[in-house]
């Protein structure tokens, strides 16, 4: 049965009216952030103070200041745009067998003197104990099953590795662009056991980035992750460490603070700080990610910037290396900024990647009755759930 709309009608009225009364409210949040933003003038002091902060929130490290903005470099006569992205088909635990597929639309566009571009899928099933679960070396039945969320991790891992085979085909004669499809840092892994994260990330992930860091002392190869449409509070979180009267901030006492500044700063995002202060096509300033999962990245330190694309600010994500290299780091900027423009804002690469990766409903439903005919044919059993015969049968 549809869901019928016309039952919330008045919820959603009630909630636009709350929305409108908020909107007065965080406008003047927005125009105070920008005020503290505007007034910092001394950045030593405020990088210092951040540094001791003690705050169960995310607060940007800063590194080559605050509220600068640059505009984009010019575009090189001949470059090369790499991306890969992905979809999967989770364990379902009402089918026959336990498994799941991973399929990496990954794409190569060359511009400049001998355009070209090459896109492709790469399906992959999983299938065998060792894929269905991640496994402590040395201790007997403590493992987590990969599915969920754990999957979305592991697939973002095999978009970075098919990211380096992409990298690894490119000539050097031209310089070059890696992208991926969100952030390059593995937030989710902090919800799980250590055990987890050293297989994902310590054995895997960063052993691709860093396949992709030596590629770049061989060509000029830069590496980003693209977030669309951000929600991130990292930069605000810095200007709420700047207008606390503490020297040492320390949000666990917070409500032992009478004055509370940092409340006129409630609900304002990144995006909209950066929306007001950025032209189009120009990028912030530098910041570094304070995550705990950054401790582990070494020499991949995830830094990041905001890039305004006509009426959107998206957040650039680069390692360490990208952003040491003043080179790699203007290379980012205009080709991100390039292929924004060639996809009506949105990275052409990422967005044909995406569209050689999604499985649909149907390519689900098809992909398990391939799996179910090939038990039968075997002469294997297959034994689902009542619930799913339930929801594949019509009953009226």
């Amino acid at each position: 049965m549809a869901l019928d709309l016309s039952k919330i009608v008045s919820q959603v009225a009630a909630m636009v009216a709350r929305l409108r009364a908020d909107s007065r409210e965080r406008q003047e949040h927005l125009e105070y952030a920008l005020a503290v933003l505007n007034r910092q003038d001394d950045i030593e002091r405020l990088r210092r103070k951040i540094d001791a902060s003690r705050t169960t929130w995310l607060v940007a490290g800063l590194v080559d200041g605050l509220a600068q903005c640059y505009p984009a470099p010019p575009v090189p006569a001949d470059f090369t745009v790499i991306a890969s992205d992905g979809s999967h088909i989770d364990v379902d635990r009402h089918r026959s067998t336990r498994c799941y597929l991973i399929n990496i639309g990954s794409v190569t566009l060359h511009y400049g003197t001998n355009p070209g571009a090459i896109l492709d899928s790469l399906p992959r099933l999983y299938a065998g104990d060792e894929d269905l679960v991640i496994a402590e070396p040395g201790q007997r039945g403590r493992e987590q099953p990969i599915e969920g969320a754990l999957l979305g991790l592991k697939r973002g891992v095999a978009e970075c590795r098919h990211l380096v085979e992409l990298a690894s085909a490119l000539t050097a004669d031209s310089p070059a662009l890696a992208l991926l499809d969100g952030s390059l840092i593995l937030w989710n892994l902090e919800a799980y056991a250590d055990f987890v994260a050293e297989e994902l990330l310590d054995r895997s992930f960063l052993p691709y980035l860093e396949e992709l860091r030596k590629l770049s002392q061989e060509r000029k190869l830069a590496l980003a992750g693209y977030i669309s449409f951000p929600r991130s509070t990292d930069v605000v979180n810095a200007l709420r460490v700047a207008v606390c009267p503490r020297e040492v901030v320390d949000s666990d006492r917070c409500p032992a603070c009478e004055t509370r500044e940092c409340d006129a700063l409630a609900g304002v995002r990144d995006r909209e700080l950066f929306a007001s202060l950025l032209e189009p096509g120009e990028r912030s300033a530098l910041f570094v990610s304070s995550s705990n999962i950054q401790r582990r990245y070494g020499v991949h330190l995830v830094h990041f910037f905001y890039l305004r694309v006509d009426d959107e600010v998206a957040r650039i994500e680069i390692p360490q290396w990208v952003a040491a290299d003043e080179d790699l780091l203007n290379l980012t900027h205009a080709l991100v900024l390039d292929q924004c423009r060639r996809g009506h804002g949105y990275p052409v690469a990422l967005s044909e990647a995406h569209e050689k990766a999604v499985v649909t409903g149907a390519d689900a439903e098809n992909f398990w009755r391939l799996v179910e005919a090939s038990l039968v044919e075997e002469h294997l059993p297959v034994m689902g759930s009542a619930k799913s015969r339930s929801k594949r049968t019509r009953w009226v």
